[in-house]
This record gives structure tokens, sequence and C-alpha cells, in this order.
């Protein structure tokens, strides 16, 4: 969160009993399905519920769980989203909602048990548009520990309020966010084009429409990262290349931050190419010396990772500690290198198939 402007126009504020959509892409998700379902059923407030799953082509066991529970519960509603990308699975749920009030739910997650009602409460005391929490990762192995970590310092993603924390207020955008439909029909639905970073958007065109979008830190839900370092990996690539669109589209609206870890590659390499001309005795003398200075920067940043992971908030195991080591690193360059592809060339097509099995068809 930073410097945002609160908005002028006040969000309609519906009944109090008007009822509440959850929504919710899913794709490959028999490992976490179940637990984020259960967690949305759990939620606790005034009015009608119903959860919208939109399916998108898994090949593991996602569909069974995802009817199995249809079939327990009338709340429950399927929906099919055979192109798979998220923005397509939120917008076919949005549309088919009844409710006045759009709770998004990632099925990699769990919310907190008070989530919905203390979320109704700020969109009526604020009178904002959306509003959002805090990701609170977590990890069931030491590497899924060690991104969950990761995710939460400042040194792993940079200290954006929803991973870190920080003050009740107004924010650039929220962590899957609780939604009022009716400024949803007024500045439109989720770009089906853009495939990450699709919520960073359209909170961008609901700030320009004058509402407000809130983050509250009372908000809290559980997520759990990539198990893999490939998939972490792929994850972070495709998320920078998206970004590195939306740069291209919406330039200085962007953060500062986002452009740290291109330039963290740009270090690396021009270190790389210094030291292969050193080696190689091409670079000798003074210049070789000033040359040297492109290590320091380089310095820096492994004594900052290296005393990240022999701290305790890199996690209280060996193991997590070690991974760290591996975790922060390729985080950064893995999105440094995906924002200077999208940035350049634009996103095009690019998937994240972090979440894909090697059998599910792409779109």
């Amino acid at each position: 969160m930073h410097d945002v402007a609160a908005g002028h126009r006040d969000a309609p504020v519906p009944s109090p009993d008007a009822g509440v959509s959850f929504v919710m892409p899913v794709l490959n998700e028999e490992r976490y399905l179940a637990v984020a379902v259960r967690s949305v059923l759990a939620q606790e407030f005034v009015g009608p519920m119903e959860l919208i799953l939109a399916l998108g082509p898994s090949t593991d066991g996602t569909d069974a769980i995802a009817e199995r529970f249809a079939s327990d519960d009338p709340r429950i509603r399927l929906l099919r989203n055979p192109a798979a990308d998220i923005p397509i699975g939120l917008n076919l749920a949005i549309r088919a909602a009844r409710h006045p009030t759009i709770v998004r739910v990632d099925a990699h997650s769990a919310l907190d048990a008070g989530y919905t009602a203390t979320a109704l409460d700020t969109l009526t005391r604020t009178r904002a548009a959306n509003v959002g929490g805090v990701m609170r990762a977590e990890g069931r192995t030491p590497f899924q520990r060690a991104v969950a970590r990761a995710y939460n310092s400042p040194v792993g993603l940079g200290g954006g309020a929803y991973h870190s924390g920080g003050a009740d207020g107004p924010a650039e955008s929220a962590y899957l966010g609780v939604m009022r439909r009716s400024v949803l029909d007024e500045v439109g639905p989720f770009d089906e084009t853009i495939r990450r970073g699709e919520d960073w958007e359209l909170n961008l065109r609901i700030r320009r429409a004058g509402y407000r979008v809130w983050f509250d830190p009372a908000l809290a839900v559980t997520y759990w990262p990539r198990e893999r370092w490939t998939r972490l990996v792929r994850q972070f690539r495709s998320t920078g290349t998206w970004r590195g669109e939306l740069v291209r589209r919406y330039g200085r609206r962007n953060s500062l931050r986002f452009f740290a870890p291109p330039a963290l590659l740009g270090v690396v390499a021009l270190a790389i190419v210094v030291g292969v001309l050193q080696l190689t005795g091409v670079l000798r003398g003074a210049p070789s010396i000033v040359a040297s200075l492109v290590y320091v920067p380089l310095a820096a940043y492994l004594a900052l990772v290296g005393a990240y992971a022999a701290s305790r908030r890199a996690g209280p195991g060996w193991r997590e500690r070690l991974w760290a080591l591996v975790v922060i690193p390729s985080m950064h360059l893995a999105w440094g290198a995906g924002f200077l592809v999208g940035a350049v060339s634009g996103a095009r097509e690019n998937i994240d198939t972090s979440r894909l099995h090697r059998n599910t068809p792409l779109p």
C-alpha cells in the first residue's frame, strides 16, 4: 500500500441480509479444494450465501471432489470454465451470482472464520467498493514453508501490505477482494486479456471511477504456495511477464518496487560479463577496478539473503533456512526475467503452467 487517493464516491451498501456470493476458479486442486470449500461454508454472517466453483479442465480428482460437495450442499453451484484462465472463470461465476456482494476465493487458500463478517462490516464502515486483507502464507513441507516465509517477508516480496501487513486504509489493490457487485457492473468485469495481475487492473478501474479500495489488516486468508521449485519458478516467471505487460499498458501507475527484480537481474548479468572479461584478461588495470564496482550491489544482495536465511525469520529448522538461500533468489530472478520479456515484447499468450499437470491441455 502506498500513496493512494481515498476516492470521492461511496459504494452502495445493500441490505445487511441481502446475501453474499463466493466465487472460486478451480484447476487441479485436489489437495487443497476441500479445505478451501469448507472454509467458505464455515463463514457466519447475516443473510443467504452461495459458492460458485468455476471448474477448469482438471486432470486430477478435483472435479469429483467438487461434485461431492455440490451434491451434499445446495448452496454450491458448479460451472465449467474450459478456457481455464482465472479471469474468465471469475467472470463466469460473477455473471451467475445472485447476491450483491462478491467474495473472491482462491482454491489454494482458506478463509479465516470471521473473514466475511469482518469484510462486510468494513465495506459498510468505509463505503469502499472492494476490501482485502493479508495473505498469510503457510507450508506443509520444508520447501513450502521456506516459500511461505519468503512471501510474508519484505526480503521476499518487497513488503506489500497484503504480504506483511500495514495500517487500515485506502489501498492500490486488494488481495482476492470482497466487492460490491453494482460497482463491477459499472466499471466492467475482470479483463480477460490479462492472465496474471487481473485484480490489480480491476482495482485500478475501480479507483479511476472514484471509488475506494480498502486494506483491512483484520482480514486474513491462509495461502499455500507452490510445493516444488520448478513450479515456483514457472509461477514467478509468468507473474513477472504479466507485470511487464501491465507496465507497458499503464506505465507509472505501477509501483517502483516492481522494478527491483529486473534491476537485480541486470546487475547479475553485468557482473557475469565483467567477471568473464577479467578472467580472460580482456579487462585489466584501472578499467577492471572500476568495473569491479558492479560486484558491490550484488554482494550486498547476497549478504541480505544470507542474513535473512540465518535468522529465525526464515524458519526454525535448518532445512527451511537452506531452502531460503535458494527460494528468494529464484523468486526474484524468475520474476525479473519474466518482467523484462513482458515489458519488451508483451505477455501475449503467456500461461502460468505451475498448476498444470503434464497431461492437462493448454487453453
